[in-house]
């Protein structure tokens, strides 16, 4: 049995404290009385609580795209698996981008973190050589792009289910990174 480590515990106090109160209220304090762990703890993992959001960010993002490959998991597989994530954390995300004084910081962090995986997997299909600059600006632009049109669908601008979203965002895969990615 795997034992959560303390940067998993203080994470799952802040978001059981991020479904009863506005996130921009909580506060350290809040995240350390409510799990039982001093301040000094926190410190020790994380700068501030948005340093922890980040983490925990980078975190589901590395657990879905470190998929890819293996036993045939394909790349509409991670699209439709992150839309639903998105989508099972809906409250929990909306709360995050409604009540942060950061909210673009967040949307850059998350393209940033979005961006990192994508080109870490680029390279690992590349043989890990260099890619030129057509690939990673297609990389960035791609992932800028799904990050700004997640965000407007979590906040409820647009009604698509998960397949429909991840269909949307394979459609829109710029052709120089079908070949990494589109494996038919």
């Amino acid at each position: 049995m795997k034992r959560k480590t303390a940067k998993e515990i203080l994470a799952d106090s802040f978001r059981e404290l991020a479904g009863q109160k506005k996130i921009d209220k909580i506060t350290i304090r809040d995240i350390t009385d409510n799990c039982g762990y001093s301040t000094a703890t926190f410190y020790r993992h994380f700068s501030d609580k948005y340093d922890l959001v980040a983490w925990e960010y980078a975190r589901g993002v590395v657990e879905i795209m470190d998929r890819i490959g293996v036993d045939e998991y394909e790349w509409k597989q991670t699209l439709l698996d992150g839309a639903k994530r998105f989508q099972e954390e809906k409250d929990y995300l909306t709360n995050l981008l409604l009540h942060t004084s950061g909210h673009d910081s967040f949307i850059r962090y998350m393209t940033e973190i979005n961006y990192a995986e994508l080109m870490k997997y680029l390279k690992k299909t590349n043989g890990r050589k260099e890619l030129d600059k057509e690939i990673a600006l297609c990389a960035r632009l791609y992932c800028m792009g799904t990050v700004c049109l997640t965000c407007e669908w979590i906040l409820g601008k647009y009604g698509e289910t998960p397949e429909e979203l991840a269909d949307i965002y394979e459609k829109s895969l710029p052709l120089p990174l079908h070949p990494y990615l589109l494996h038919k």
